[in-house]
């Protein structure tokens, strides 16, 4: 699994905990609607440190609980 489609699946399952929906996040953390669906879906090949940064930020979450899952785990080169 590549990196960027790890980063989509742990916001989509983010969303889904916290009961947010996509709309909320991009209108709360300034951050445009297109970008986010192509993250998520994981065909946004060069991810932005700020962008991740921005979305977990608007979660309430640090990124260093972002990126502790075991999704990464699973990212290979």
């Amino acid at each position: 699994m590549t990196l960027s489609k790890a980063v989509g699946i742990r916001i989509e399952n983010l969303l889904k905990e916290k009961n947010i929906k996509q709309y909320r996040l991009c209108k709360e953390g300034g951050i445009p609607r297109s970008t986010l669906s192509l993250i998520v879906k994981g065909t946004y090949s060069t991810i932005k440190l700020d962008t991740i940064y921005q979305i977990v930020a608007t979660l309430n979450m640090s990124l260093a609980e972002f990126f502790n899952d075991n999704i990464f785990d699973l990212v290979q080169d």
